[in-house]
C-alpha cells in the first residue's frame, strides 16, 4: 500500500526498448547480464528482473546476498551473480542458489569450506580479477594458486572469469582501457589452459558495450544503460527513461515582499510571489543541494525552481508565472536531460539521483 502521494512510475516498455538497443549492438552469441542492484538502480528490482527474464536475459547481478534473496522469494529463476557477497551470508547464498563473486583468497577459501559442508558438487562461482579499477579482485600473481585450489576440489566450478573497466565512458582513457582488456585476455587464456574447461568471460559494462564492442567475450553486463542512461549524450538520446518521478501540489501560498520561506528563513522575497508546496523532500531522495534556486521541477511543462531549503518531507517552488492549482500533477524527474542537469548542478552523476529515491516513495509499474 502506498503511503505517499509522490510516485515513481516505472515503464517496462522503456526497459524493453533499452534492452533491445544494447542487444542490437551485440553478436547473437553474446549473453546479457542485467544489473539490478540497489533496487534496480532506484526503480523496482523485482519488476525489472522479471521483465528482463521474459526478454531473454541470461544472467542478473546484485551487489549483496539479501538483494538476491528478494528476487528468489519473488520467483525469479535466472542465475544471479552476487558481486560483493559477505562471508557471513554464504549459507543464505547457497540456500537460495545464488552465485558468488570470489575476489580474494579469504573469500574463496571461506566459500570452499562452506560448500564442502553441504556436500555439493560443481557449485557455480565467479572469480574477479583486478586489471586497474583497484576495487576488488585477484591479481595476475594469484593465478597459479587459484588454479591449484580449483583443481583440488569438485565442490565448485568456475562459471565465469571477469573484470571491471575503470573508465570505459572516457575515450581520453582509451589506452588505459585497452590495456585492461589486454590484461584480462591474458589472464583468461592462462586460466582456461590450465583448468581444462572454458568458463564464461566478461569485462564490458554499459559504456564498454558502446565504445569497445569488439571485446564482448562471452557476456556483457548492462546496468545504467537499461534504465535510460548511456553516459554519452548521443547514446542517452536513443534510450528511454525507465523511472519518471511524479508528485502533486499540496498547497499554494501568496508570499508578500519581505516575507521568508522555509527553514532558516533561507529565502526572502523581494517582491510579491506565489509558491507551491510539494510533498517530497530530502528523506525521499531530493538532495538539500537542490534548494535555494538550484533544482527545479516541471509544472505544466514549465520549470519551477526550488525556493529556500529542501525540507525532510516537502519542498517549495516558485510558481508566480505558472498557471497551476492545488492537486495538480508535477514532475520531480521528468526525463534524462532533467536528471542529468540536476546531477551536474550538484557535481554528481545520474546514478546518485536515481538510487537516492527513497523506498517510501510508491512504485507504479506502467
Amino acid at each position: 500500500m502506498m503511503n505517499h502521494v509522490s510516485v515513481l512510475e516505472i515503464s517496462l516498455a522503456a526497459l524493453q526498448h533499452n534492452y533491445n538497443f544494447f542487444k542490437s549492438r551485440l553478436l547473437k552469441s553474446t549473453k546479457i547480464l542485467g544489473v539490478v542492484k540497489a533496487f534496480g538502480y532506484g526503480s523496482e528490482s523485482v519488476a525489472i528482473a522479471k521483465h528482463l527474464e521474459t526478454l531473454g536475459a541470461n544472467y542478473l547481478a546484485v551487489a549483496y546476498v539479501k538483494e538476491g534473496l528478494v528476487l528468489r522469494k519473488a520467483g525469479v529463476k535466472l542465475p544471479i551473480l552476487v558481486l560483493h557477497p559477505q562471508i557471513a551470508q554464504f549459507d543464505l547464498l547457497i540456500e537460495n542458489c545464488l552465485e558468488p563473486n570470489l575476489y580474494n583468497f579469504r573469500s574463496l577459501e571461506a566459500f570452499l569450506n562452506m560448500v564442502s559442508k553441504t556436500k555439493l558438487d560443481n557449485y557455480p562461482i565467479h572469480i574477479k580479477f583486478n586489471t586497474g579499477l583497484n576495487r576488488l579482485g585477484f591479481v595476475v600473481d594469484d593465478i597459479s594458486k587459484i588454479i591449484s585450489i580449483l583443481k583440488a576440489t569438485t565442490s565448485v566450478k568456475l562459471a565465469s572469469i571477469f573484470s571491471h573497466l575503470a573508465a570505459s565512458e572516457d575515450l581520453s582513457e582509451k589506452a588505459f582501457t585497452l590495456n585492461q582488456i589486454s590484461q584480462f585476455k591474458a589472464i583468461a587464456n592462462t586460466l582456461i589452459k590450465e583448468l581444462g574447461y572454458t568458463p564464461m568471460q566478461h569485462i564490458l559494462n554499459t559504456s564498454g558495450v558502446v565504445n569497445y564492442s569488439e571485446s564482448q567475450f562471452d557476456m556483457v553486463r548492462i546496468g545504467i544503460g537499461l534504465y535510460g542512461f548511456g553516459n554519452e549524450e548521443n547514446i542517452t538520446k536513443q534510450l528511454e527513461l525507465v523511472g519518471v518521478l511524479k508528485s502533486k501540489i499540496s498547497q499554494i501560498h501568496n508570499i508578500e515582499a519581505g516575507q521568508t520561506v522555509g527553514y532558516n528563513r533561507a529565502f526572502t522575497s523581494a517582491t510579491a510571489i506565489k509558491t507551491a508546496t510539494i510533498p517530497i523532500g530530502h528523506a525521499d531522495g531530493v538532495s538539500r543541494q537542490q534548494g535555494n534556486g538550484v533544482g527545479y521541477v516541471y509544472i505544466n511543462n514549465q520549470k519551477a525552481f526550488i525556493i529556500g531549503n529542501v525540507c525532510m518531507d516537502m519542498l517549495m517552488v516558485n510558481v508566480t508565472d505558472i498557471a497551476c492549482a492545488e492537486g495538480d500533477a508535477i514532475f520531480i524527474y521528468r526525463d534524462q536531460a532533467h536528471i542529468e542537469d540536476l546531477a551536474a548542478k550538484q557535481n554528481t552523476i545520474p546514478y546518485e539521483l536515481l538510487t537516492a529515491i527513497s523506498q517510501r516513495i510508491g512504485r507504479k509499474i506502467v
